[in-house]
């Protein structure tokens, strides 16, 4: 037993033995390897780097002799531009020897023609500034003759020429606009049915007939007209609410305070329907759009307005379609033109309760609502006191012109066109010089007469500019007037 223990024991002493030295073996091999892989790696990067140097040392040659390419450039560079130094200071050395040269020049000059001036001067007896005021006189007193002709030949020619085309355009315009001639008037009276309807409208003691102005702001007069009840009020669109109002009365037959009430109030809102939609079927009419709700409405009251016996909203209507056709062809901006010309008379809807001309109201109005400024200046100056400085607002002008003035479109009493024509011979004669003036044609032309040694033929010109000044600053008149001024001079001789 005790030798098979032994047994066992050397056995396993030598197995130990055994595998110390195979790892000892092993490890003395790797060692070897990797001192084996160092020196591959060692002499691989030697490689490499010896390839870099190579490389670094091509470029750095390239790189040299790309250098030395551009040293040269530059060099020939700096050159040519000591070249051109020089020639420009050359030339600079020239240039002021020239300078100097001229300059000696003209003091020769100077001096010679100072001489000379003396010499002329002593010759006539006359100085420089003498000499020249009587040759301009002379030459004035020459030429003043033909001057006049000149200006009298280029002032009708240019005259005939606009007149002639602006009476194309506005002939083409008017024959393409189809409107009624005669115009409507704002309706004032309501007919009664029967005299008892009259008692009814009173009231007892007056009651309804109060209760209805009360509420309208009308007067009503029932007792000056037979068969009907007069209506009146400075404002157009209270008319129109009394008079619908009245008419539902009479048609309903219940006529007491509370029922008046409540039908002023149905009436209200059917004129202010009727003033939105007339504001509406305008713009649509005309052919604009981007108008202002405000200014809308008031255009819509321009319905129930007149002016001279013509409608101011149908006046309005018409004035901008024609606008619009004498835009397109002189060119201006036909939509400014088409809204100016619409809203020209917006602020007569609100001259009752504004004071002041109805175009600075309008314009005041236009610009309030953030409308363009060409056309708050259009609706501005479409009359005399302000100056008319677009197109657009010269176009304004004439087109309210235009249609005022064409036959029909006014109601004019005869005393009031004897006083328009007296007042126009009063202008004209009112300046030095005149001998006789007369108002023709309606007054669309004043002839004027002036006496012979007193107006030359320049003067006669200027004379016809401020007699025409004088009328469009103190008269108020549709359309235009021509200043016709005639100088006669006869010459009277007897054979004996």
């Amino acid at each position: 037993m005790i030798e098979v223990v032994i047994a066992a024991a050397v056995g396993a002493g030598t197995g130990v033995a055994g595998l110390v030295g195979y790892q000892r073996t092993r490890q003395i091999n790797g060692k070897n390897q990797i001192e084996r892989d160092l020196a591959d790696a060692k002499t691989k990067a030697s490689d490499i780097v010896l390839k870099a140097k190579d490389e670094a040392l091509k470029i750095e040659n390239e790189r040299r002799k790309e250098w030395q390419k551009t040293e040269n450039r530059l060099a020939d560079r700096e050159r040519t531009l000591d070249n051109k130094l020089e020639e420009l200071d050359r030339r600079a050395e020239k240039l002021r020897t020239h300078e100097d040269e001229v300059d000696n020049l003209k003091n020769e000059i100077r001096d010679i023609r100072t001489r000379q001036q003396e010499k002329l001067e002593k010759i006539a007896g006359l100085k420089k500034k003498d000499a020249a005021d009587k040759l301009m006189q002379m030459t004035e007193r020459d030429i003043k003759q033909d001057l006049a002709g000149l200006v009298s030949k280029l002032q009708h020619d240019a005259m005939d020429d606009a007149e002639e085309r602006a009476q194309m355009i506005l002939v083409t315009a008017m024959e393409r606009m189809s409107s009624e001639v005669t115009a409507e008037r704002t309706v004032t009276a309501v007919k009664l049915t029967d005299d008892e309807m009259k008692g009814r409208i009173i009231g007892k003691e007056g009651r309804n007939i109060q209760a209805l102005q009360r509420e309208t702001g009308v007067d009503i007069l029932v007792d000056d007209t037979p068969g009907m009840i007069v209506l009146s009020s400075f404002d157009p669109v209270r008319r129109q609410v009394a008079r619908l109002s009245l008419e539902m009365l009479m048609k309903d037959g219940r006529i007491h305070p509370a029922r008046i009430e409540e039908v002023v109030a149905k009436a209200k809102k059917q004129i202010d329907k009727e003033v939105r939609q007339a504001g509406e079927d305008a713009m649509r009419e005309t052919g604009v759009v981007g108008i202002p709700k405000e200014m809308l409405l008031l255009l819509g009251e321009l319905k129930f307005r007149t002016s001279f016996g013509q409608n101011v909203l149908k006046h309005s209507t018409e004035m901008a379609q024609i606008a619009g056709m004498i835009a397109e062809e002189i060119g201006a901006d036909v939509r400014i033109t088409k809204i100016a010309t619409l809203l020209h008379d917006v602020g007569k809807a609100v001259t009752h309760k504004i004071e002041g001309k109805h175009h600075h109201i309008g314009a005041e109005l236009a610009r309030k609502y953030g409308m363009d400024e060409r056309i708050v200046h259009a609706i501005e100056a479409h009359h005399d006191d302000i100056e008319a400085t677009t197109p657009e607002a010269i176009i304004v002008r004439v087109c309210d012109a235009a249609s005022a003035a064409r036959p029909g479109a006014r109601n004019v009493s005869a005393e009031n066109f004897a006083e328009r024509m007296r007042d126009l011979e009063n202008v004209a004669t009112s300046f030095e010089g005149i001998d006789k003036a007369y108002a023709i044609s309606a007054g669309r032309e004043v002839r004027v007469i002036v006496k012979p040694q007193s107006i030359d033929d320049l003067s006669a010109i200027k004379l016809a500019r401020d007699i025409a000044t004088k009328i469009e600053s103190t008269m108020q008149y549709p359309g235009t007037i021509k200043v016709n001024v005639i100088r006669e001079t006869r010459a009277i001789e007897f054979a004996k």
